[in-house]
């Protein structure tokens, strides 16, 4: 039955379609990390039309002060560029001397190595350095360029100076893990547009009767639906549900927030689904979806358990109460019943086909195409809700490190790495989780491909990188998308999630699960 909040004039789904409309600037919110803020600024329009510019002498110095912060930033880029790739090319030079001395290989045979293809070497690895360099630092002052536009800048490069061919470069993406992220985008999308999470929302609202209920609550929302949705997404819906809601109920919103972004994080660790490195590891590693999950389900669930725990022993004085919440009246939500409906069959029968065996990828995309096929919601308002610049940013990223891998990334040089105990378990774990809070998980992955490729063990090994390159997004505020967009969307509305108010609860979350996640695979 169809909601009818004025007398036959619009349907539930109308008003969400139109508040969705009213906010283009989420649906076009690039959701890599640090790159939340919308990609249309407002201009500086100091100088109304119509009006002379009588203070030019005042203009004229905020425009230096600009130019000196963009100049300044692109030199301490271009420095910290020249040490890493003197840094890589050190290391690249390194162990192929020490490879051929173990061999006992004349000097003569290791100074051709080294000079080898010396020059797209060097190509490759400043490209990679400057690349990887810009990710970490998220953005350049006095530049608009963001996270996805270095990445096609990098690939670019790489075509450009011939480090591949543009045929390599094609290759290189993997379309599998592009495909499998689209579709479940879309899928997020549609359960959005009908107003799907607003029910839950009034759900969980009827249920939690004490501040600790509606925690515990909250966490088991957001990690069970990141398990199986993009995280990045239902941070991206259940943020603005939430800060209503303990507005309302007239509590402390931080800690309720505090649970959305950790508990999205540990949740999408149970299935290849969950996030976006998660989906480049299982089309990497063609684990099965089944197997993947049992591996890290338990791993998922402790740690969305631990969640709870320790945001209820930080702030104790909010949860460890006898007091009540007060009861408050909740509108009916905003939906369209036969869409919400839909839309779950198709979440249920693509999750029962996941765990069938069948290709995620084209499980993904034929069930999220299916769901365009409606007469309730424009194709167009779906397209919104879509996270192009995420997969602009990987298409991107699989040429660089392509580029890097056919370059550098010798069969001697990955087996050299391959010593320094990256079989084990818990040095897999410290590496991953330090590469993944330098320069973000998604990259971490990437750059680890080779190492794990060559591994006496790769699925044990691809299992350890899925759940430390996961679980390290909580260490800090930066650390995560899911992490930002909750942030984000908070200061909007005027609550602001300090970098200690997130560490002091993600940082012992983040090593409890990660030493659970070793010892447990």
């Amino acid at each position: 039955m169809r909601n009818q909040p004025e007398a036959g004039e619009r349907s539930g789904l109308a008003e969400a379609e139109t508040e969705a409309l009213q906010r283009p600037a989420v649906s076009n919110r690039a959701v890599t990390r640090g790159d939340v803020t919308p990609s249309i600024e407002p201009l500086n329009c100091q100088n109304p039309a119509g009006k002379q510019d009588s203070g030019g002498s005042e203009s004229r110095p905020h425009s230096i002060g600009r130019v000196t912060t963009a100049f300044v930033a692109t030199a301490l880029v271009v420095m910290g560029t020249l040490v890493v790739t003197g840094a890589l090319l050190a290391i690249v030079a390194l162990i192929p001397l020490g490879i051929d001395a173990a061999r006992s290989v004349g000097v003569r045979v290791m100074a051709r190595q080294i000079t080898e293809d010396a020059g797209t070497k060097i190509a490759a690895i400043t490209i990679f350095a400057g690349t990887y360099l810009f990710i970490a630092i998220g953005k350049l002052p006095g530049y608009q360029l963001d996270r996805a536009g270095a990445a096609l800048l990098g690939a670019s490069l790489m075509v450009g100076l011939g480090v591949v061919s543009l045929d390599q470069a094609y290759r290189a993406i993997d379309f599998d893990t592009i495909t499998l992220l689209l579709g479940m985008m879309i899928l997020v999308a549609n359960l959005r547009l009908s107003g799907f999470f607003r029910l839950v929302s009034n759900w969980v609202v009827a249920c939690a009767s004490r501040p600790l209920v509606l925690l515990m609550a909250i966490v088991l929302v957001a990690g069970a639906f990141s398990a199986f949705l993009v995280n990045d997404t239902i941070c991206l819906v259940m943020t603005p549900l939430v800060l209503d809601l303990v507005t309302r109920l007239k509590r402390d919103p931080v800690p309720y927030l505090l649970a959305i972004p950790m508990a999205s994080n540990v949740g999408s660790a149970a299935t290849i689904t969950g996030n976006p490195q998660n989906m480049i590891i299982g089309s990497l590693s063609h684990i099965p979806y089944g197997t993947f999950a049992a591996a890290l389900w338990p791993v998922a669930a402790v740690g969305v358990v631990l969640t709870a725990v320790l945001i209820a022993l930080v702030y104790r004085r909010e949860f460890l109460t006898s007091e009540r919440l007060p009861a408050v009246a909740t509108s009916p939500a905003r939906h369209h019943r036969s869409l919400v409906i839909k839309s779950v069959l198709v979440a249920v029968a693509m999750m029962v086909l996941f765990f069938a065996g069948q290709p995620v990828a084209k499980v993904a995309i034929v069930g999220g195409a299916s769901l365009l096929v409606t007469r309730k919601v424009k194709a167009d308002k779906v397209y919104r809700e879509i996270d192009w610049t995420l997969l602009l940013m990987f298409v991107g990223l699989f040429v660089v490190v392509t580029g890097l891998e056919m370059t550098v990334l010798t069969p001697e040089t990955i087996v050299a790495v391959s010593r320094l105990d990256l079989e084990t378990t818990p040095v897999l774990s410290v590496v991953t989780a330090g590469l993944s809070n330098l320069v973000s998980n998604v990259p971490a992955v990437l750059v680890l491909k080779p190492f794990i490729a060559n591994s006496l063990d790769p699925q044990r090994a691809w299992l350890v990188v899925a759940m430390a390159s996961t679980l390290a997004g909580n260490f800090t505020l930066v650390g995560s998308a899911a992490n930002l967009i909750v942030a984000q969307r908070a200061q909007a509305r005027g609550v602001t999630i300090g970098f200690w108010a997130y560490f002091k609860v993600g940082a012992p979350l983040t090593l409890l699960t990660i030493l659970f996640g070793a010892w447990w695979l």
